[in-house]
């Protein structure tokens, strides 16, 4: 049964068979390199489409019940590790993108809260959302990605506990720190209204990553269809140790986020890239984009920019070195 759902539900590979089944009707060889190139980019476009709108919409829908000023008291209420906790739990049902959290980054940090709660959150918002959660068990199943998101919060945690242990308040930039937060009492919204705002919510991110979408499935077909597997192992498989290292800097020039990147990651699982590799890649993407450097730096210092940095980068190649590690056991 829960194969049945992994694989026809979440997976959607019915989807995949029937396109298979209209292309080749038009004439077209799924077998060969074009057909299959069609066949893959069609199929992933659709299926991630449709369960970005899904997922969007009930995160959107729970998120409405944690309005900015809401989420700030919570966190005021816990001390020490389990306020690293709370603030990484948060980060599940907040922004996809690592720029779209900083936005609130700032906001929580203006309010007061410590900074390493504060960081807690930024690791985790881009790094692990629910979203992931059902995108990463549509292809590589569900222990993958339950011991994906439980490692990536772990990261979070740890962290911003360490970052608070450094006391570097600071390396805040002044407008942020001397930023008031000014509270607004928030209506009280009924169902319709949440699930207008969930659909708002959804068009809204499927324009922002629609373009990503189809770059970073494109770049999957091409992948999947055209770089020869012999390539794909002899860089990222077993044969290269520093392959986890490689496909975590390889991410971080890249502006996209989970959505964009699946169709990449799974291409080059498919080739013999390992699980860790693959991962390793993914996270760098949503974790340390270039983009969301520049946007932090605004924000804070170059010295915690820095730290920041590093703690992101070891803990995703100890995440990539773990799963290359247990891959034969979970997949």
């Amino acid at each position: 049964m829960w194969d049945f759902i992994q694989d026809e539900m979440i997976g959607m590979k019915w989807l995949s068979r029937l396109i298979g089944a209209l292309l080749r009707a038009c004439g077209l060889d799924t077998d060969k390199r074009l057909g299959g190139a069609l066949q893959f980019f069609i199929y992933d476009v659709i299926k991630i489409l449709i369960l970005l709108g899904v997922v969007i919409f009930i995160i959107s829908y729970v998120q409405s019940f944690f309005p900015p000023e809401r989420t700030k008291k919570m966190l005021g209420r816990f001390h020490g590790i389990g306020a690293n906790c709370i603030a990484a739990l948060l980060g599940t049902v907040t922004p996809f993108c690592s720029c779209s959290s900083i936005p609130l980054f700032i906001g929580f940090t203006s309010a007061g809260l410590p900074l390493g709660v504060t960081f807690s959150f930024l690791i985790s918002s881009p790094m692990v959302d629910l979203g992931s959660l059902v995108l990463l068990t549509s292809i590589f199943g569900w222990k993958v990605a339950v011991i994906y998101v439980v490692i990536g919060l772990a990261v979070a945690v740890l962290g911003g506990t360490l970052i608070e242990k450094l006391h570097l308040e600071d390396q805040v930039e002044d407008f942020v720190r001397n930023n008031k937060s000014i509270d607004i009492p928030q209506e009280q919204l009924t169902k319709r209204d949440r699930a207008k705002y969930a659909w708002e919510q959804v068009l809204a991110t499927v324009r922002k990553v629609i373009v990503y979408i189809l770059i970073g499935v494109g770049i999957g077909a091409v992948i999947h269809n055209w770089i020869p597997q012999d390539f794909i192992v002899s860089v990222l498989g077993t044969g290269n140790p520093f392959g986890v290292i490689l496909a975590a800097v390889c991410g971080i020039p890249m502006y996209s986020d989970i959505f964009g990147c699946l169709a990449i990651s799974e291409a080059l699982l498919a080739k013999g890239a390992q699980l860790g590799v693959v991962l390793a890649f993914l996270m760098g993407v949503t974790t340390l984009s270039l983009p969301s450097l520049i946007m932090l730096r605004k924000a804070i210092k170059p010295k915690l920019l820095a730290i920041f940095t590093v703690i992101c980068t070891v803990g995703i190649i100890i995440v990539g070195y773990s799963f290359n590690l247990i891959q034969n056991y979970i997949t």
